[in-house]
């Protein structure tokens, strides 16, 4: 690291300002390299990996109610400069056990009114992290931010893979924004977005032959969930607050806040591959647990009716036939979803339930997260948006030893929603509950800061495959783009294993299935997810073979270590996660033809694994494979197809 300070102080306070470098900082390796430079009163950082350009010269700063924090900028004291490690075991993370190492730097700054303020910035050798700390100054505790001037000036020749955001109350029954749009492929920078309001997190940029993940982490009540502005012409994006229309209008687009505080983190994964996309933990190494778990929470799968039954099959005959299909494959729990209320009801749920753990399968429940802001019909609807109503909901749950809840349809990121996920969170952990978030905001780093966070859809996930053809087609091609963006962000729940040959209940109409059985297995891997809910249906077991459903019991949701291995983005993608001593091997091909891989797995080296792979007709064979000594492994996948590898 370098410090520009005693350069400055030497040359006197009284010079104009002119383009000046104030601070430089590496990450560990040196590979990685920010600059923050103060031009005429205005900051700016820009960024370099391996001397390639990343961000060119992006803009710093703040507009509050205390004054405009992004003009007529100058340094307020020393500035301090540390390096962190932290390991930090966490249950519910790609990783189970995390060594963090990075360069930190604290630049002071005041504008012309004395008001306070600092940036700080974070390197570990491919992730960055940024933040703004306010301080209290001129006598004021708190203050509004009514937008910020953050920026992502990438170079002009950058290409993205992003998803636009969605404007408030479209969708169905005005329940968007929930980060289900499909992602750009390889699109110019300086394209308008499909609805012209930008972009949601995570977002993913090619530079030349660089990656770069823009995401943000540890937001909570504290602050409101952020997006990127549209593109500029060159390649500028701005960070957005919600739109006005989110929450039916009601509540403010803009942040309060006392001081001293912060913004949450802004972060930038970097790569010249995209291993360190894949792998990276930065929305987790930067924030820390709020409040202890109250109980060791168990994690599995568990089967769901409503994926392909629907809304019909939530009463109380369907649900016994999938709490025996949990039984007979040996899974954990069972989702109960919408309309439960009232085609199961309340007086009947107990004795479901007892049902349930009389054959060892423990239950979640699903419940409607809305008061004002969306107009969707399902219910249990009105028990999750008052504290006094859910705190009362939650001691029924527990009374009957219900495991954990699924809450849906929240369209919107503003601060009193941030709040209101952060209420469920901790109010489900004081009555032993896990939550599950459905027609949601990304989670920014919520695993680690909620111990009893499980995981978000927030993504185009496996609902969609069943509600269009269109989706279903493109099913595949989805496994080779989220991993690299959404699942290199946050856990994502995304609730397929297709094995129906049709979407429906009698497996023969509606719109058929494109995907190979080896490839819905490889999703179990492929997304990661403490609990997975499973699309599996009670005919399945009399169509599958039985090794299917000795994979789908056996398979781990928590992983020790996760490893990318091949892939490219939109094509094909094959990764790995370790459980104990124990590798899994994933790999899924959304190209138009068969692929043949040769892939290097020095791990397995010399080992005799099990291989699910394609058949012929598109089901799935089992083999016993030997890996070669020297870690090489042939893979073959049909078009839309997958394998899994495993001890």
């Amino acid at each position: 690291m370098k410090n520009y300070l005693s350069l400055l102080l030497a040359v006197g306070a009284a010079m104009p300002l002119s383009a000046k470098t104030i601070s430089e900082i590496t990450g560990p390796n040196g590979n990685l390299m920010v600059k923050v430079d103060l031009k005429s009163g205005k900051a700016s950082y820009t960024v370099q990996y391996k001397d390639q350009t990343i961000l060119e010269p992006s803009p710093l700063g703040l507009i509050t109610s205390l004054g405009n924090l992004s003009e007529g900028l100058e340094l307020n004291g020393e500035i301090k400069t540390k390096s962190i490690e932290d390991t930090y075991s966490i249950p519910t993370a790609k990783f189970s056990t995390i060594n963090y190492v990075a360069n930190e730097v604290i630049i002071p700054l005041k504008d012309k009114k004395n008001n306070r303020f600092e940036i700080v910035f974070r390197l570990s050798n491919n992730d960055i992290a940024f933040r703004y700390n306010l301080l209290p100054s001129n006598g004021k505790s708190y203050c509004r931010i009514e937008r910020e001037n953050t920026g992502f000036d990438f170079p002009s020749n950058t290409t993205t893979y992003i998803t636009p955001q969605a404007p408030a109350l479209i969708g169905w029954e005005e329940t968007k924004p929930s980060y289900e749009e499909e992602y750009t492929k390889n699109e110019p920078v300086g394209s308008v977005s499909l609805y012209g309001v930008g972009y949601t997190f995570p977002a993913l940029f090619k530079i030349g032959n660089d990656w770069a993940l823009v995401s943000e982490t540890g937001v909570d009540s504290r602050y409101a969930g952020c997006r990127l502005g549209e593109s500029s012409k060159d390649g500028r994006y701005m960070i957005e607050f919600p739109q006005e229309g989110e929450n039916n209008g009601l509540g403010s687009s803009e942040i309060g806040m006392t001081l001293p505080g912060h913004t949450p983190w802004r972060t930038i994964t970097v790569g010249d591959n995209l291993k360190p996309i894949v792998e990276t933990t930065v929305a987790l190494d930067v924030v820390e647990p709020l409040y202890e778990a109250s109980q060791e929470y168990k994690y599995g799968k568990g089967t769901w009716s409503w994926i392909v039954w629907q809304d019909e099959s939530c009463n109380y005959d369907d649900q016994v036939k999938f709490i025996d299909l949990a039984s007979k494959v040996g899974i954990e729990f069972i989702l109960i979803d919408a309309h439960w209320n009232y085609q199961i009801g309340y007086d009947r749920m107990p004795e479901l339930i007892k049902y349930a753990q009389s054959k060892n399968v423990d239950v979640w429940l699903w419940y409607n997260s809305n008061g004002y802001w969306n107009n969707a019909p399902q219910g249990p609807k009105g028990k999750m948006d008052k504290s006094y109503i859910r705190q009362r909901e939650m001691q029924w749950m527990k009374d009957l030893g219900v495991k954990g809840i699924k809450v849906d349809f929240f369209a919107g990121d503003k601060q009193e929603t941030m709040k209101l996920y952060e209420d469920i969170l901790n109010d489900a952990n004081n009555y032993g509950l896990m939550v599950d978030f459905h027609g949601t905001t990304l989670p920014r780093g919520w695993e680690r800061m909620f111990p009893n966070f499980i995981g978000s859809e927030a993504v185009l996930a496996s609902e969609n495959v069943y509600f269009s053809e269109y989706h279903a087609k493109k099913q595949v091609e989805c496994s080779t783009i989220i991993p690299f963006i959404r699942g290199a962000a946050a856990s994502t729940e995304y609730g397929g294993v297709f094995l129906n040959e049709y979407f429906s209940k009698d497996n023969k109409t509606r719109h058929k299935r494109y995907s190979t059985d080896a490839y819905e297995l490889a999703t179990l891997i492929h997304y990661f997810c403490p609990i997975q809910f499973l699309a599996i249906t009670p005919n399945n077991l009399d169509e599958k073979p039985q090794y299917v459903f000795d994979f789908i019991r056996d398979v781990p949701t928590t992983w020790d270590e996760t490893k990318f291995v091949d892939g490219k983005i939109g094509e094909y993608c094959v990764l790995m996660r370790r459980k104990g001593d124990k590798w899994y091997l994933s790999g899924t091909n959304a190209l138009n033809k068969p692929l043949v891989l040769t892939v290097d797995v020095p791990e397995l080296a010399g080992k005799s694994v099990k291989m699910i792979a394609d058949a012929k007709d598109r089901t799935s064979t089992l083999k016993d494979v030997k890996v070669a000594k020297n870690g090489k492994l042939k893979l073959e996948m049909l078009n839309e197809g997958g394998i899994v590898v495993f001890e």
